[in-house]
C-alpha cells in the first residue's frame, strides 16, 4: 500500500497535470473522447440517422440499446451534457460503494478509507475525463448483487441481464447460475439481455443489430499499455491475439468449473460473480484498466466479519491500492522497447490478481447461503446467524498514457491524456 502511494505521488509530480485537473476542458474531441462518441450516436438516433457513423473521434463499440439509454444527453450541448454525465457518474460509483459497505455493515472507519481510495484512483478519474459508462454498469451488478443478497434471484438476474446488454464483454456472468444449476435465474438473466438488445434494435433500427457485430467482430484488439485482457498482453508480446483469448477461455472455464465442482458451498451473493466478471474481463478483446471498478464491491466483501467471504483484509487493501497508480505509469514504459514490457503488463498482471483473489473467496465462510428447500435467500446481512448448506438449489465488463496531453490516439483506443479510450 506505501508502495502504491508513493509511486502515485512521485508520478503525479514528474508527469503533471492530473487526469481530474483536465475536467473543466471544453475539449470534447480530444479529451473527453468516448462521451463524445455516446452523445453522436445518440444525436444520431433521435434525428433518424446511422448511430455509427457519426463525426466522433472514436468508433462507437457499443450496441443499439446505449445510444437509446443516452438519447436525452442529446436535448444538451456536448459540453452540458458531458458536465452532467461527469456528475451523474460520480454520484453513481460512490453511492454504489458506500451501498455496499452498507450492506456488508462496515464500520465508519474501512467505509471512509474505501471511499477516498475509490476517489483517488485512477479507473475513476480516467472513468470521469473520458466519459465512459462504467459508473452506469456499476450501478446495475451492485442492484443485482443487493437483490441476490436479500433473496430475489429472478430480480438479481434481470439486473445482470440489462446490465449485460449495455456491455455484452460481460457477458460470462450470466452463465454463473447454469453452473450453479438454478436454472430459472438462468433463463431470466439471457432473457433480459436479449430483450433489452432486441428494444435498442428497434429503437435504432433493425439494420443496427448486425451492423454492431460486423464492428465488434472486426475491431483489432488494441495493443496499448492498459489493455488488461489476456488477448491484449499477447499482442504487447508480439503474439497473435488468438492466443490470449484461447488463455482468457481457459481461465474463464477453470473459473466456471471450480465453481461447479464447489457449487454446494458457493454463495451467489459472495465473491463468485465478481470472479467470474474479472475472468470475463481477461478473456475480452478489449478491458481497459478502467473496467477494474467494476470489480471493487467483490473486493469489498473480503473487509466484512462473518460475510459471504472470508475476513481478508490485507489483501482487500492491496487490492484498492494498485487502482491508486495514476496511468502515468504508462510514460515510463515506451511501447516497442523489450527492456518496456514487464511495465506494460501492469494492468493484466492487477487484474490477474483480483480474478485469483475473488474466485479463491468464492467458496469461504457464509453467513447466509442456501436453504434447505433449495431456494436461495439472503438474511438481514451480517448479524443473521450461518446457514448450513443442505442441498442444492433448482431455482432460482486507453489508458495509453502519454507523456504530455496533444499525443495521438487511435480509433476506439486512447485518448490524448494518457487514459483509455473504451468506445
Amino acid at each position: 500500500m506505501l508502495a502504491c502511494v508513493a509511486g502515485a505521488v512521485a508520478l503525479h509530480l514528474a508527469f503533471p497535470p492530473p487526469l481530474v485537473a483536465l475536467l473543466p476542458s471544453p475539449d470534447m474531441h480530444e479529451l473527453h473522447p468516448d462521451f463524445d462518441t455516446f452523445r453522436a450516436s445518440a444525436v444520431a438516433l433521435t434525428h433518424g440517422g446511422d448511430i455509427y457513423d457519426t463525426p466522433a473521434k472514436l468508433r462507437n463499440l457499443n450496441p443499439p440499446v446505449l445510444a437509446a439509454l443516452l438519447a436525452p444527453f442529446a436535448l444538451l450541448d456536448a459540453l452540458p451534457a458531458y458536465r452532467l454525465f461527469v456528475v451523474l457518474t460520480l454520484i453513481m460509483v460512490v453511492g454504489a460503494v458506500a451501498v455496499v459497505a452498507r450492506e456488508l455493515r462496515l464500520t465508519a472507519g474501512p467505509t471512509a478509507a474505501v471511499v477516498l481510495v475509490v476517489l483517488a484512483s485512477s479507473p475513476l478519474h480516467g472513468t470521469l475525463l473520458l466519459g465512459q459508462i462504467y459508473g452506469l454498469l456499476l450501478v446495475g451488478l451492485v442492484a443485482g448483487w443487493i437483490a441476490e443478497r436479500h433473496g430475489h434471484p429472478l430480480v438479481a438476474a434481470a439486473c445482470y441481464g440489462v446490465t449485460v446488454s449495455l456491455k455484452p464483454s460481460l457477458a460470462p456472468l450470466l452463465l454463473l447460475p447454469l453452473v450453479l444449476r438454478r436454472w430459472r435465474p438462468a433463463a431470466v438473466g439471457f432473457g433480459g439481455a436479449a430483450a433489452a438488445s432486441l428494444l435498442g434494435v428497434l429503437a435504432a433500427g433493425p439494420a443496427t443489430g448486425l451492423q454492431w457485430l460486423r464492428i465488434g467482430l472486426s475491431e483489432p484488439v488494441p495493443d496499448t499499455a492498459d489493455n488488461a485482457s489476456l488477448p491484449g498482453l499477447a499482442v504487447r508480446l508480439g503474439l497473435p491475439s488468438a492466443v490470449g483469448t484461447v488463455l482468457g477461455l481457459a481461465v474463464l472455464t477453470g473459473t466456471l468449473v471450480v465453481l461447479y465442482r464447489r457449487r454446494s458451498q458457493v454463495d451467489p451473493a459472495g465473491t463468485a460473480p465478481w470472479a467470474v466478471l474479472a475472468a470475463g474481463l481477461l478473456m475480452s478483446p478489449i478491458a481497459w484498466h478502467n473496467y477494474l471498478m467494476l470489480l471493487w464491491p467483490g473486493v469489498l466483501l473480503f473487509l466484512a466479519r462473518g460475510g459471504p467471504a472470508p475476513y481478508r483484509p490485507g489483501r482487500a487493501a492491496v487490492l484498492l491500492a494498485v487502482a491508486v497508480v495514476p496511468v502515468s505509469w504508462n510514460a515510463l514504459w515506451p511501447a516497442g522497447e523489450w527492456w518496456a514490457l514487464p511495465g506494460r503488463t501492469l494492468y493484466c498482471v492487477v487484474l490477474l490478481a483480483y480474478w485469483w483473489v475473488l474466485l479463491s473467496g468464492a467458496s469461504g465462510s457464509s453467513s447466509a447461503g442456501r436453504v434447505a428447500d433449495g431456494t436461495e435467500r439472503r438474511d438481514e446481512p451480517p448479524t443473521a446467524t450461518a446457514l448450513s448448506v443442505t442441498s442444492e438449489p433448482d431455482t432460482g465488463s486507453s489508458s495509453t498514457a502519454s507523456a504530455a496531453p496533444g499525443a495521438s490516439s487511435s480509433a476506439g483506443g486512447s485518448s490524448s491524456v494518457a487514459v483509455s479510450g473504451g468506445t
